[in-house]
């Protein structure tokens, strides 16, 4: 199904984009105050079969009383839906978003509707133990309406790269798998530091990442996408406070950045794009579309999940491929280092 303009921004980094969307997202004190029905003593949907419970805060200091052990998850953001899998607990995801597609399998799992207004008649059919939550994508609404049902919510809120592992790992923690979150966790950092040996020293290229193309739409300086652009020895030409700042081209031509980075699962699609760009007379006073020097990665990068990493490999690899050639032998001449430069052009 080709998704409209709503659904791909909702999409980006996996989280709500207010400014496009023109949804009001609670401030971080309004979601504190909001405290989970399951820590105030209301009736829990499955309270039969949950014997005991835990209390714990989630990242948004909301406190929450969650049934033990956790056998019964509803997801309601596709990060999350990834960290799930990525955790090793897709047993225990009983259902999930419209918009979780990542791994495949969990297009299988039973879909509850949009993250925006999921469906609580689904949600309560599915008995879960705990819904899981995130502050920029889910609404305070709906974390109210659960909570008047009686169902529980966990809350998540990574805002850089170092958030999204010690998140991924509190959550582990909280479903009752520490084990499995600590090796995520430690994982990820290992292959950011790896990386950082590799390209630290490398002066970092100056990139715009399109977010949107009409309008104009790419990241501000405080996300965690623009975070991940610094891991992979990269810099974003736009110093907005902005989250997801709307951007004048003629500002874009008068920084001149080195590179475009699109994010995209299907890279064939947006290089059917990038020739459609280059003809656009405003796009042409850009050196980067007249000299082709574009790069497609992973959609990974638009979502706050341990997949990330892999985006930030990748887009490293493309970057700066001077620092993954292999040193040739002695007596060999090696071309690799033409061959791999050949990846900006994205062909």
């Amino acid at each position: 199904m080709q998704l409209t303009k709503r659904s791909r921004l909702m999409d980006i980094a996996g989280m709500l984009l207010p400014a496009v969307l023109v949804v009001t997202v609670p401030a971080p004190r309004a979601w504190a105050q909001s405290l989970s029905s399951a820590a105030t003593g209301a009736p829990v949907q499955n309270a039969a079969t949950a014997q005991s419970f835990r209390e714990v805060v989630d990242e948004t200091g909301r406190t929450v009383r969650i049934p033990q052990p956790v056998m019964r998850i509803v997801s309601l953001a596709p990060s999350l839906t990834e960290t799930i899998y990525a955790l090793g607990l897709q047993d225990r995801l009983v259902g999930d978003t419209d918009y979780c597609d990542y791994p495949p399998e969990a297009q299988k799992k039973q879909k509850v509707g949009g993250a925006i207004n999921p469906s609580l008649e689904e949600i309560t059919h599915l008995r879960p133990d705990v819904v899981l939550v995130t502050r920029h994508l889910n609404t305070l609404d709906t974390v109210h309406s659960l909570d008047a049902l009686g169902i529980p919510s966990y809350a998540t809120d990574p805002r850089n790269v170092d958030e999204i592992g010690a998140s991924s790992k509190r959550l582990a923690d909280v479903l009752g798998a520490p084990e499995a979150g600590a090796a995520v966790a430690e994982d990820l950092q290992h292959r950011l530091d790896v990386l950082r040996q590799k390209i630290g020293a490398l002066p970092p290229r100056r990139v715009l990442f399109v977010v949107w193309t009409d309008p104009l739409i790419s990241i501000g300086k405080d996300t965690f996408i623009a975070d991940a652009l610094r891991r992979a020895g990269a810099v974003s030409i736009i110093d907005s406070k902005q989250d997801w700042p709307q951007v004048n081209l003629e500002e874009v031509a008068h920084l001149q950045p080195e590179v475009l980075v699109f994010a995209d699962s299907h890279s064939e699609t947006t290089l059917q794009h990038f020739e459609v760009l280059a003809t656009r007379p405003a796009w042409r006073t850009l050196n980067a579309v007249r000299d082709r020097n574009f790069v497609v990665i992973s959609e990974a990068v638009n979502r706050p999940a341990p997949r990330i990493v892999t985006a930030i490999e990748e887009l490293a690899r493309k970057l700066h491929p001077e620092a993954f050639v292999e040193k040739p032998a002695s007596d060999k001449v090696s071309g690799n280092t033409i061959s791999n430069a050949e990846c900006l052009c994205a062909r």
